[in-house]
């Protein structure tokens, strides 16, 4: 069978080389480059529409599939796996599944910043007394989009643009990447920053001075990324995709990426861990629509783009406020 996926080669091998030796099924796995992270691939998977080649898609984030999902590109199956993952985190009529997340946090310089008056929530990016300190990845890319779009979401146009507006006039560091978030906050260049879990994680593990903040523990909640896997309508090899997305969305991959490197948080209550992963039973988690999150996306990154390269005067599209997003 073959698998496509934009999900790190470091973290995605070791789980389908094991699915490979318990089920005798040969795997072939094209994965999605840096420099075109999960964007390659979709548009591959749009281009092969009329004569597909994969027959699963593995997704770093679960607003690319649902794009096929629109365009009615996906099989359904309701894994049986997945049962005790949270309805927020799979489609109910068998179109995708979530699992395995990456939170966006606060990472911390604790040499820079104690305990006592930390930043605790994405608004103190706007705090005048952290002018010039903080940085965010571009948000016209990656997770950071995913991050505005739950924003635009929950607290619509004006408020969120409003906040965006707020970044540049604060001095806030818009930089290329995550992982330069992450490198910035351990040598100190910055005191404090957004990123995501999995890069907050490689600091912890080199022993980095950094501490690890899950934001709006108080209020909206943290929000959590979970990879996603969908069949590809028209595949090859169904029954088999079938029996991978089995696998996927069982409690034996959520632990082993777990305790992979990339640290990822299991979506479902009592998957053993390690400490530095928490539990997301103990965590405030933003509610979102992931399905709807796609559309967001797709209307907010142009004015994104506008807003990363300073462009003065660029506005927002009109996107009404969530009922549950007005905290």
């Amino acid at each position: 069978m073959v698998v496509y996926t934009s999900v790190d080669q470091v973290f995605s091998e070791p789980v389908l080389r094991r699915f490979e030796r318990r089920t005798g099924i040969r795997v072939r796995v094209v994965y999605d480059t840096e420099e075109t992270k999960s964007t390659g691939i979709l548009n591959r998977l749009l281009a092969e529409r009329r004569t597909p080649q994969a027959d699963i898609f593995w997704s770093g984030d679960p607003v690319r599939p649902q794009v096929l999902i629109r365009k009615g590109l996906v099989a359904r199956h309701v894994p049986r796996t997945a049962r005790d993952i949270p309805g927020q985190f799979r489609g109910a009529d068998g179109s995708w599944v979530g699992f395995s997340a990456r939170g966006r946090v606060i990472l911390v310089n604790k040499r820079l910043v104690g305990t006592k008056g930390q930043p605790s929530s994405l608004r103190d990016l706007l705090d005048p007394r952290w002018r010039g300190r903080t940085a965010i990845a571009n948000p016209a890319f990656g997770t950071t989009t995913m991050h505005m779009a739950a924003l635009f979401s929950r607290w619509g146009s004006l408020r969120a643009g409003a906040f965006l507006a707020g970044l540049r006039k604060n001095g806030v560091k818009v930089v290329s990447s995550n992982g330069e978030v992450k490198r910035l906050v351990q040598s100190g260049e910055v005191a404090w920053g957004i990123t995501d879990t999995d890069d907050a994680a490689v600091a912890v593990r080199a022993g980095a001075p950094v501490r690890v903040v899950y934001p709006d523990q108080q209020g909206m909640g943290m929000l959590l990324v979970p990879t996603a896997a969908v069949i590809v309508k028209g595949g090859p090899n169904p029954a088999n995709a079938r029996r991978l997305l089995e696998y996927l969305a069982s409690r034996e991959v959520e632990q082993m990426l777990a305790f992979s490197p990339c640290a990822q948080v299991p979506l479902r209550r009592g998957v053993k861990r390690p400490l530095r992963v928490p539990d997301v039973a103990g965590l405030r988690l933003m509610r979102v629509d992931y399905a709807a999150l796609a559309g967001v996306m797709q209307r907010i990154q142009p004015f994104l783009r506008d807003w990363a390269r300073g462009r003065p005067g660029a506005r927002p599209p009109l996107i009404s406020a969530s009922p549950s997003g007005t905290r």
